[in-house]
């Protein structure tokens, strides 16, 4: 299943990904730092949502109280909660 978060707080304004059963992929953000957000996409690819939470949750970009791949975890979470509602 495709799904799409809004972003808050960041760079980018929104992320896009797949998630089947609990596992991660084809993560894509609009907008934020090209080169950074490349690497995230390929490091969690095929990570499921607790490997990347325990990855990035809590990263901090400056003073912002968040980043991207923060927001990624946060989204990865919302997703699977959806799913399994």
């Amino acid at each position: 299943m495709r799904y799409t978060y809004k972003t808050k707080g960041t760079c980018s304004s929104q992320i896009e990904f797949d998630i089947n059963d609990n596992v991660i992929t084809n993560v894509t953000f609009t907008g934020g730092c090209n080169g950074n957000l490349q690497a995230v996409r390929s490091l969690v690819d095929g990570l499921t949502v607790e490997q990347i939470e325990k990855k990035v949750r809590g990263i901090m970009c400056g003073m912002k109280g968040t980043s991207c791949p923060d927001q990624l975890a946060k989204a990865v979470r919302e997703a699977y909660e959806h799913i399994h509602a």
